[in-house]
């Protein structure tokens, strides 16, 4: 992974002692609310609907064990014990003082970690592929294409007060899972006829109140074109993207309202003023970058297999776990884990200081110090011997991290909602965990199979409701809290936006639409192997809004 050299260590110092001051002059009453606003936004601070709460950047979702430990020490020293991993592979501080921030800041700067554009109107924190350089389907590692992103992003002069937050994300394997189609921009890495490396561009993807598919503007865009081509689309869109209403102000309403071919060429215009300059990769320092992030050695474990065909044979609940959270590694004697942090009834995405703790612990005893955040809100443990997931397993166990549900329906993903959030209609953890409690059995989860449940708080959509499987979104109608269902959404290689099914639901009811809505599939699926999204996609919305409204009225919330 990628260390920070001087120049890296100077200014992150600086931008502390920076926020420091600003700060200090916040609380003295020298800098008022909106002066101070979006100074505090470009170091990670938003003002929730209790308190203040500090994102910080995970780059590309990847961390080592000092890192995580602390994470964990920040949530012990200045919060209330956790800490909430997001759908943008970061984590959020929910309870810390604003007076506590620049030293919280400093700290984190003590093991090469940061703040800075995990919110306001720049180019945020960029993601990517969680089984980055371990998945056996990746035609190259994405990492060090996102390194030289953050890199390139970070407080660009041109590009630090943008129309509106800017989102980029980068995948390396045929089967997406960064969701690159609903981001600004989009990156597939692929190879030419030619064996080259290169991207495929989408652009104008995005969720929120105008959900869109990315279009794809460039198949094939040599890497060492990758800066600046990126900055001709943010050129164009800096230039063009509406400043006078925030909700149209997004790259993906520039797209739709201007036409993909008419907004490609002035990409493209732009893309050939600048495509020899200072902006172009040198290989050398391509391949130099790379070096940050070579995989570990691994030594051959063909002990491994007979280990964990034993230890499945002996321990059901171990098998439905190996079954669920472990993925096939390029290696063949390893593997790759998920740590689910959905437990049955609780809140997605929150972790405690001693789980943090204790996932350090295991990352270098058994995966190369390595750690992955997902955007699905799990953590991953992307390099693990066979022979080692057994007890892997029995210490996650005794924390409450070894839940088998890895893409099954209580692996959801949720926004903190209305319990914190103050841009939020609807609570969204309650729903959670009532539909968790509700599917809980390992039984029925697995007769079920891969659903993906999706759930936000507010059209801001920070829970991917768009995409999911089954979405769930939180409106406020005549004072009162309801929830619209949106069915059919994917964030993959073949996303889709959701449809909206018909009028909302009370909080109470909701858990029961989604049983419903479950019946129904399992009733209609041709057979245990077909997915509800493949399902949903032959027979349409109709068997549902059935089985939902029966002759009742469906209109939309």
């Amino acid at each position: 992974m990628y260390r920070y050299d001087e120049f890296d260590h100077a200014f992150v110092s600086a931008r502390v002692e920076q926020f420091r001051d600003q700060v200090n002059r916040r609380l003295s009453g020298e800098l008022a609310e909106d002066a101070f606003k979006p100074l505090r936004l470009m170091n990670g601070v938003y003002l929730q609907l209790h308190a203040y709460m500090l994102r910080v950047a995970i780059p590309y979702g990847t961390l080592n064990a000092k890192q995580m430990r602390m994470l964990a020490h920040v949530a012990r020293k200045y919060d209330r014990g956790y800490g909430h991993f997001t759908t943008r592979q970061n984590i959020q501080y929910n309870w810390p003082k604003l007076s506590d921030t620049p030293d919280i800041l400093s700290e984190l700067a003590s093991v090469e970690m940061h703040a800075i554009q995990t919110s306001g109107n720049c180019i945020r924190n960029v993601t990517a592929d969680h089984f980055a350089g371990a998945a056996a389907d990746e035609v190259a590692d994405p990492r060090p294409y996102a390194e030289i992103l953050r890199q390139w992003s970070s407080l660009h002069p041109e590009f630090s007060f943008l129309p509106r937050k800017f989102k980029i994300a980068v995948t390396g394997a045929e089967k997406d899972r960064a969701a690159i189609q609903v981001h600004d921009i989009g990156l597939h890495l692929k190879k030419n006829e030619a064996g080259e490396l290169g991207f495929a561009v989408y652009v104008g993807g995005g969720q929120g109140r105008t959900p869109l598919i990315a279009k794809k503007v460039r198949d094939f865009l040599p890497e060492a074109d990758l800066l600046t081509y990126i900055t001709a689309i943010v050129r164009v869109y800096n230039l063009h993207g509406r400043r006078d209403n925030k909700y149209k102000a997004r790259i993906k309403i520039l797209v739709h309202e201007t036409g993909v071919e008419e907004l490609t060429r002035q990409f493209d215009a732009e893309f050939a003023q600048i495509r020899d300059s200072e902006l172009k990769l040198p290989e050398g320092d391509i391949r130099a970058i790379e070096t940050y992030f070579a995989p570990p050695a691994l030594a051959a474990r063909p002990d491994g297999w007979e280990a964990l065909a034993r230890a499945q044979k002996a321990d059901a609940a171990f098998a439905a776990w190996v079954r669920h959270n472990v993925q096939e590694h390029r290696h063949p004697d390893h593997a790759m884990v998920t740590i689910s942090l959905k437990p049955i009834g609780g809140t997605p995405g929150d972790a405690s200081d001693a789980q943090m703790d204790l996932v350090a612990d295991l990352a270098e005893r058994y995966a190369f110090d390595e750690i992955r955040v997902s955007h699905e809100q799990n953590l991953i443990l992307p390099h693990v011997a066979k022979g080692d997931l057994y007890p892997l397993y029995q210490a996650l166990e005794k924390a409450g991290l070894a839940t088998a549900n890895s893409n099954l329906i209580t692996d959801m993903i949720a926004c903190p909602g209305l319990d914190y959030c103050a841009l939020a209609n609807a609570r969204s953890i309650p729903v959670a965990q009532a539909i968790s409690e509700r599917f809980g059995s390992q039984a029925r989860q697995e007769e079920i199979g891969e659903l993906k449940i999706k759930i936000s708080g507010c059209i801001n959509a920070c829970g991917h409701h768009h995409v999911g499987h089954i979405g769930l979104l939180g409106v406020e109608k005549k004072g009162a809290e309801l929830y619209q269902i949106t069915l059919g959404g994917s964030g993959d290689e073949n996303s889709s936006i959701g449809e909206i099914i018909g009028r909302g639901f009370e909080p109470e009811k909701v858990t029961d639409a989604v049983e419903t809505i479950v019946d129904t599939y399992i009733g209609l699926r041709l057979d245990p192997k077909e997915t509800f999204l493949e399902a949903y996609r032959r027979v349409g919305p109709k068997p549902f809004k059935d089985a939902l409204y029966g002759n009742a009225s469906a209109e939309a919330a």
